[in-house]
C-alpha cells in the first residue's frame, strides 16, 4: 500500500460497491420492463438490443463499482493494475458470452426462416458460437498482455496434424456445410437413401444428420455418407407429389364407364381425405391387356410423402365399394389344368377370355 488503510477508505469502497450493485438492480428492472415492451413491437431489432443490455449492463455496473472501490483503496500500483485487468477480463468475457448467445440466436432464426420448419440446422449455430468465443478468447489474451502471435503460429503449424487426426470429423463438418449451402437437403425434408434409410430430416449438425422415420425412430447418418450417396428428396423442388395405384377390370367392362366412375372416386378422395390435394386433376391411364384383366394406373395427388399411405388406403376402399355397387368386376387370375389319363398334370397355363369362349380341349392321350 502507498499509505495506511483508514476507515474512510473502507466506507468509500463499500459505498462504491453498493452503488454498483444498486445501479445493476435498477438497470435489471428497467431492462425487464423494456423487454416486455419490445416483445409487442414488430421489429425484432429492439428485442436483440434489450437482450444484449439485460446481460451486459448490470454486470458492467457491478464491475465499475468494484473498480471505483479499488481506486478508493490505497493499493499498490501492481495490485491496482491486476484488479483492473481482472475486471476488464470479466467484462470482456461477459460481452463475449452475450454476443455468442445473441448472434447464434440470430443465425438460428435465419436458418428457421430459410428452411420454413421448426427444426433448425445447428451446424451453423455451433460454428458461429465457436467463432465468437474464439475471438473473445483472443481479445482476453491481448488484454492480459499475452501475445497471440506465437499462438496463431503454433496453430498454423499444428493445423496439418490436427486435420489429419480429425479428417473424418472435418469431412463430416464440411459435408454438412455443403449440404445446407447447396440446399439439396433442409430440415423438414423427407428423404430416402439408396441404402434404404428414409424419413424426415430433423437436424443437421457438425457431424451427423438426424432422420426420423415413420415409426418415430431416429436414424443417425454421418454427413459425409449423406453427401456421398444417391438420395431421393421427396420434398423438393416442391412438397406436393403424386402416387400411383395399379387397378385392373375384366375384359367385359365398359372402359368409358370404368373411367367415369374412377374419376368420381378420385374427386371424392381428393376433397374429403386429409393430406390430399383438392385441386388435383384426376389422371387414369389404361396400359395393359393382361391375362385376365385390362390394367390401368390411377395417379393421385398428396400433400407430402407420409400422406400417401392414408390416401391410397382410402382410395382403394372407396373404389372397391363403388365398383361393387356399379357391377364392375375385378377378376382374379384363372388357370386351366389339363390332366393325363394316368393322373399326371401338364404344365398349367393362364386361362384367357378367348379360352373361356372355346370348348375345353382334351389333353394328349399319349
Amino acid at each position: 500500500m502507498s499509505r495506511a488503510l483508514t476507515l474512510h477508505d473502507i466506507i468509500v469502497a463499500g459505498i462504491a460497491v453498493a452503488a454498483g450493485l444498486a445501479v445493476a438492480l435498477v438497470l435489471r428492472v428497467i431492462l425487464r420492463w423494456l423487454a416486455e415492451r419490445a416483445r409487442r413491437t414488430k421489429w425484432a431489432g429492439d428485442d436483440i438490443i434489450v437482450d444484449v443490455l439485460r446481460t451486459l449492463a448490470p454486470w458492467s455496473a457491478v464491475a465499475i463499482g468494484v473498480a471505483a472501490a479499488a481506486a478508493a483503496l490505497p493499493l499498490t500500483r501492481q495490485v491496482g493494475h491486476t484488479v483492473n485487468q481482472v475486471l476488464t477480463t470479466f467484462v470482456i468475457l461477459t460481452a463475449t458470452l452475450t454476443a455468442a448467445r445473441v448472434i447464434s440466436g440470430l443465425v438460428q432464426s435465419v436458418a428457421q426462416s430459410r428452411s420454413g420448419v421448426a427444426a433448425s440446422a445447428t451446424i451453423f449455430v455451433n460454428i458461429t458460437r465457436i467463432a465468437v468465443l474464439a475471438m473473445g478468447f483472443l481479445i482476453v489474451l491481448e488484454t492480459l498482455g499475452i501475445s497471440i502471435a506465437p499462438l496463431l503460429t503454433a496453430l498454423g503449424v499444428g493445423g496439418l496434424a490436427i486435420a489429419l487426426a480429425l479428417k473424418d470429423t472435418l469431412a463430416n463438418l464440411f459435408a454438412g456445410v455443403h449440404i445446407l449451402v447447396s440446399k439439396t437437403v433442409q430440415p423438414g425434408d423427407y428423404i430416402r437413401l439408396s441404402s434404404g434409410e428414409e424419413g424426415y430430416v430433423r437436424d443437421i449438425n457438425w457431424r451427423i444428420t438426424v432422420v426420423e422415420d415413420l415409426s418415430n425412430n431416429l436414424v443417425i447418418i454421418p454427413n459425409a455418407q449423406l453427401a456421398g450417396t444417391n438420395m431421393t428428396n421427396f420434398s423438393r423442388p416442391e412438397q406436393n407429389l403424386t402416387v400411383t395405384v395399379q387397378v385392373g377390370v375384366g375384359y367385359d367392362s365398359d372402359l368409358d364407364h370404368v373411367e367415369r366412375v374412377t374419376n368420381e372416386v378420385i374427386d371424392a378422395v381428393m376433397k374429403d381425405v386429409t393430406g390430399a390435394v383438392p385441386d388435383h386433376e384426376p389422371a387414369i391411364r389404361f396400359h395393359t391387356f393382361g391375362d385376365s384383366r385390362i390394367g390401368f394406373t390411377v395417379i393421385l395427388g398428396v400433400g407430402e410423402y407420409s400422406d400417401k399411405y392414408r390416401i391410397k388406403h382410402e382410395f382403394i376402399k372407396r373404389l372397391h365399394h363403388r365398383y361393387r355397387a356399379e357391377g364392375i368386376r375385378i377378376p382374379a387370375p384363372a388357370r386351366t389344368v389339363a390332366l393325363h389319363p394316368s393322373g399326371d398334370a401338364t404344365i398349367p397355363h393362364p386361362r384367357t377370355p378367348l379360352d373361356a369362349a372355346a370348348p375345353d380341349r382334351p389333353g394328349p392321350t399319349g
